[in-house]
């Protein structure tokens, strides 16, 4: 007869093959042979005495009874894994790989320069950052965190604000210098734009002054159209023209001088005003102690950073 511990690891497995829907995906998931999956699973098979899977050569498929043990196994296994998780997070430190996804952009120019200090503080965890720019499902990609920008985010998970974005109108002092800057946001009808590949940074920006709700369209030329957000805030830093850019993206530019704000009294948008960083993780009762340090470390950057 198959070992608790052995029969308690093919337990697991066959949840894996079920989420991922192939015994070559569960197997790269678990970092096993496929002809190792196969043959565990064969094995649990034997030692239940009925069939989980059909298997074709090009396909397979849960048979009735798998879906029916599958449906009462599955929250048994995972109570006893989170159970086994609370009872190490009172004991260890915070260990383990977290997987962590976030947009290109926002991980180069914010999420990154802050990991230094995460790793010296929780040296146990290992990050796995898997990068974006299209919103992934965490489910069933694994990922324990994810970082969305947006005036909202939905989906069936557990949200939180990271923190509040504003964007700004920004250009280098070499371009300032050479052709001018703004006295208003009209002023832009006169310039020629970097502008982001998406249609709504294209053609028309918005702003509004001091908080108010009434706000100014302004139609927007292109001298340059750039589908990277890196790539249009290094043109704007070559002198290239303005750019709609969010604060995180150029705040140290304009801290440093490389950047201009041109119109610092008024907030800027191409989409909508009040958008921010979201924390998002996979509704569950447990919070990983991994994932429940690494949100308070990223909150306490968030808080600290310039404005």
């Amino acid at each position: 007869m198959t070992s608790p511990n052995i029969a308690l690891n093919a337990l697991k497995l066959f949840l894996c093959v079920m989420r991922a829907g192939s015994l070559a995906q569960a197997a790269k998931e678990s970092g096993l042979s496929p002809s190792a999956v196969s043959r565990q699973i064969a094995s649990l098979e034997t030692e239940l005495g009925f069939r989980l899977f059909d298997r074709t050569t090009r396909r397979l498929s849960p048979t009735e009874a798998g879906r029916l043990y599958h449906h009462r196994i599955a929250p048994l296994i995972d109570a006893m894994e989170e159970a086994r998780h609370i009872a190490a997070d009172q004991v260890c430190s915070p260990s383990g790989t977290l997987k962590v996804t976030a947009s290109v952009a926002f991980a180069e120019r914010w999420l990154i320069p802050r990991l230094r200090g995460f790793q010296d503080a929780y040296p146990a965890v290992e990050l796995d950052l898997a990068l974006d720019d299209t919103p992934l499902d965490l489910v069933a990609e694994g990922v324990d965190i994810a970082i969305r920008l947006g005036a909202r985010v939905r989906g069936d998970y557990i949200v939180s604000k990271l923190m509040a974005t504003r964007y700004r109108v920004v250009a280098s002092p070499d371009y300032v210098s050479r052709v001018g800057a703004l006295a208003r946001p009209e002023d832009l009808r006169e310039r020629r734009c970097l502008c982001f590949a998406i249609q709504a940074y294209r053609t028309r920006w918005s702003f509004r002054k001091n908080g108010r709700r009434r706000s100014v369209d302004v139609p927007v030329r292109a001298s340059l159209t750039i589908s990277s957000a890196l790539a249009v805030r290094r043109a704007a830093l070559s002198g290239l023209g303005p750019a709609l850019l969010a604060d995180w993206t150029v705040a140290d530019d304009v801290m440093q001088g490389r950047l201009i704000d041109l119109l610092p009294n008024w907030e800027a948008s191409a989409e909508a005003f009040d958008t921010a960083a979201w924390i998002l993780y996979p509704s569950r009762d447990y919070l990983p102690a991994k994932s429940r340090v690494f949100i308070d470390y990223m909150r306490a950057c968030a808080q600290a950073r310039p404005s």
